[in-house]
Parts: C-alpha cells; sequence; structure tokens
C-alpha cells in the first residue's frame, strides 16, 4: 500500500507540475505568438482545459480573446487535413487492405488468416501515424515497429489446432498488447507524461464512436447498394462483400483515427451524450443482473460457460466506466455524474471480487489452465484499478480530489495491461507447451 501511494503521489506531481508548465507558458507567452502556438500544438486537449480555466484572469487581454475564440468557437466545416497526411492514409488503407485480402489469394482458411493476423489489420497503420505525427526519432520508430514486426512473425507461426486454447488466448490479448504500443507512440514515447496518457484515453473513446459511425454507414451504404443491383436482377452480394466491402472495412480504424485527430469537434458532442446515457443504464443493468443471479441461485462456481459471460459483462462495464470517466473529466461541475460513476465502479468491484473468488475456486478445485490463468490474472488487473477508481471517485465527491487524478490513475496502469498482454500471447504457449 506504501508503494501504491507512492507511485499516486510521484504521477499526481507529475500532473501538476505539467499543467503549472503549461499555465506558466501561456501567461509568459502572451506577446509571443509564436510560442504559444508551439505550446498548443504539443498538446492541445490540455491546453485548452488550462487557458480555459485561466481565461477569467486574463479575458482583457485582445491575445486571450483571441484564443479564446479560437479554441471554444465551434468548427463548422470538416478539415481535411494537408495533401501528405490524406496521402498516407491512403496508403495506410491500401497496404491493410491488402493484407486482408491475402486467404483470397493464396487459399489460406480465412478463419485461422484472421485469428492470426486482426490486430495486425488494425494496430500498425495507427502505431505508424503517430510515430508519423510525432515525429519520432529513429530509436523510437524502432521501438515502436519491431514489436509489430515480432507479432506478426510470432503469429503466424504459432502452431494452431481446433483444441489449442493457448493459441485463442494469444489470438486475444495480442491486439491488447500492440494497444499498449500504440498508447506509447500517441505519448511521443514519453512514459513520464501524465496529460498525454490521459489524452490517450480521450482518444480511445473518440476513435470508439467514429469507428461505429463509420462502420454504420458502411454498412448501410452496402446494404443499398446490393439492393440496387439486384432490382435490375443483378446478385452483386459475394463480390461486393469480398472485394469492395472487406477493403472499406480494414481502412475504418486509421480513417477514424485520423478524422477524430483533425476534426475532434465531430465527436465532441457525441461522445458525452453517450456517457451521460449509457452510464445509468449500465448501472441499472448490473444491478439487475447481479439480483436476478441471486434469485434464480445461478453459481458462478459450477459453470463456467455462466462465468465467461460475466467475466465479459465485467470487461463491458470497465469500458463504459473508462469512457464515462474521460467524458466527465470534460465537464468536472456535473457531481451527478460522479455519484453514478461511483457507484458503478463500486459494485463493478464487487462484482470482479465474485468473479475472482470464483476463478479461484476453479483452480483449486481442477488445476491451473491456460484459460483460467490468464481470466485470473486479468481480472486481478482490472480489479486492482476499479479499487484505485472508486478510491479517487470518492475523494472527487467530497471534494478532496480532482477528476482528472481518476484519468491519471487509469492511464499509470495501461502499460501493465500491455504487459500481462504479452505474457499471455508469448510465454503461455511455451509454459503450456500450446496445449
Amino acid at each position: 500500500m506504501h508503494t501504491s501511494n507512492h507511485i499516486n503521489m510521484k504521477a499526481t506531481t507529475q500532473l501538476s507540475e505539467e499543467l503549472n508548465t503549461i499555465k506558466t507558458g501561456i501567461l509568459d507567452n502572451m506577446d509571443n505568438p509564436g510560442q504559444l502556438e508551439m505550446l498548443f500544438r504539443k498538446n492541445k486537449i490540455t491546453f485548452q482545459k488550462v487557458f480555459n480555466n485561466l481565461y477569467p484572469e486574463i479575458k482583457e487581454s485582445l491575445v486571450a480573446q483571441f484564443w479564446n475564440e479560437r479554441l471554444n468557437q465551434q468548427q463548422e466545416e470538416i478539415n481535411w487535413g494537408k495533401k501528405s497526411d490524406l496521402i498516407f492514409i491512403a496508403c495506410a488503407a491500401f497496404l491493410t487492405g491488402l493484407i486482408a485480402q491475402i486467404p483470397q489469394f493464396t487459399g489460406i482458411r480465412p478463419d485461422t488468416f484472421y485469428a492470426r493476423n486482426i490486430s495486425i489489420l488494425v494496430f500498425p497503420a495507427l502505431i505508424v501515424f503517430f510515430a508519423r505525427k510525432q515525429q519520432l526519432p529513429l530509436n523510437k520508430w524502432i521501438m515502436l515497429l519491431v514489436p509489430a514486426v515480432i507479432t506478426a512473425v510470432y503469429m503466424n507461426s504459432l502452431p494452431y489446432n481446433d483444441h489449442s486454447d493457448t493459441f485463442v488466448l494469444a489470438a486475444i490479448h495480442m491486439p491488447v498488447f500492440l494497444w499498449a504500443i500504440l498508447g506509447y507512440a500517441f505519448t511521443g514515447g514519453n512514459l513520464n507524461a501524465p496529460l498525454k496518457k490521459t489524452e490517450f484515453l480521450h482518444f480511445n473513446g473518440d476513435f470508439v464512436v467514429m469507428t461505429a459511425i463509420l462502420f454504420l454507414a458502411g454498412l448501410l451504404f452496402t446494404g443499398i447498394t446490393v439492393a440496387l443491383f439486384e432490382l435490375i436482377g443483378m446478385n452483386i452480394k459475394d463480390f461486393y462483400v469480398e472485394n469492395i466491402a472487406a477493403w472499406g472495412l480494414t481502412a475504418i480504424p486509421i480513417l477514424a483515427t485520423y478524422l477524430v485527430q483533425t476534426n475532434p469537434q465531430l465527436v465532441n458532442k457525441i461522445s458525452p451524450l453517450i456517457a451521460r446515457i449509457f452510464t445509468p443504464l449500465v448501472l441499472i443493468t448490473l444491478i439487475s443482473f447481479l439480483s436476478a443471479v441471486l434469485f434464480t441461485g445461478k453459481s458462478l462456481y459450477n459453470d463456467r460457460n455462466f462465468l465467461l459471460v460475466f467475466n465479459g459483462l465485467l470487461i463491458g462495464v470497465v469500458a463504459i466506466i473508462v469512457f464515462s470517466i474521460s467524458e466527465t473529466a470534460k465537464n468536472s461541475q456535473n457531481s451527478f455524474s460522479l455519484y453514478l460513476l461511483f457507484a458503478l465502479s463500486a459494485l463493478t468491484v464487487l462484482s470482479d471480487a465474485l468473479a475472482l473468488s470464483a476463478i479461484l475456486f476453479r483452480i483449486f478445485e481442477y488445476g491451473i489452465s491456460p484459460n483460467r490463468l490468464a481470466v485470473l490474472g486479468g481480472n486481478l488487473l482490472i480489479f486492482i484499478n476499479l479499487v484505485f477508481v472508486s478510491q479517487k471517485l470518492f475523494l472527487a465527491i467530497r471534494g478532496k480530489n480532482e477528476i482528472h487524478k481518476v484519468e491519471n490513475i487509469i492511464a499509470l496502469l495501461i502499460p501493465t495491461y500491455g504487459i500481462w498482454a504479452a505474457v499471455v500471447s508469448f510465454l503461455f504457449p511455451l509454459l503450456f507447451q500450446l496445449k
């Protein structure tokens, strides 16, 4: 506990120092437009947050008034960015789509190919996008790309059979590992940057929203296109899905990332709305579900499938909590949201403790297996994270804490998920001899 408090204090100190640095930079450079612009480009979201808090003190300044209009005036037009950026997005989408077409060209079983390469189809392009955006030096490019190459080679070399639990676990956890690498690229290779880590949390929420919008739009377009050709007696469904929709599907992640980064206003209103709607709904659903479990007498300890579904539910709830905290941080005056989030996180802690006890029971009763050990480690990480989150939310409710400290504790533990995912993906097949 002493160690965790020390880590929290260190992270909080780093965060306060970064905020003070930005605040001092704004005040010291009110007559230096170039320096202000550089400060803004380094961390746009945090710059805006600090500036808005500082604005009442400097609102008499014409420069401050200009920046207030620039930062807070709603942007109406879509910004498509630089021509070079668009060329990069087109090339990345083409290469990713080409990789996705390998089963069509070679006759490899699509199910095993995509199980091996789903993370390769999503994350390398995003990693390169942020490495390029951050203008990272060569040594950090190597640190980012080597894990992606190793992942691709490793997953396509891993022996597969229909009864291999370790292969399935590797396929599930490898995206989490590369997601952590993506976080490293997003922060510019700076592991001691709390503000950039919390900005990465915001990005994930906006990314999910934009990806969902593009996917639904693509699905609608596909349905309309296929139906139109059926009206004239042509069935293009199989051709369209295999040769057009597949390319569009693999392009969605990189396109969503680009749109979120160049046009943050596109999801600025949608994300808070989703958070406000789903936080109380998820809380009610979880209470109802746990009540139904008690009423029906369903046991996590004896029903393996029920335990797996329950764990899936917990992961979904944790995702909602993280997403909602990111949005609540943008409007920290909403105390009702804080109460809802605290109730949801506290209830999820209790639920996760129940799941952990069931997993430990199954390990003692039936022995260690790859699945049980992987689920135990994942649940333990989530449990620890949620305990800290609940503590910080409780302090925020009592006015002894700020909501950004809740974000900070979540961001602080991002690397641990990547490390555990790497252990499951790379070591479990060796430890359990590919069983």
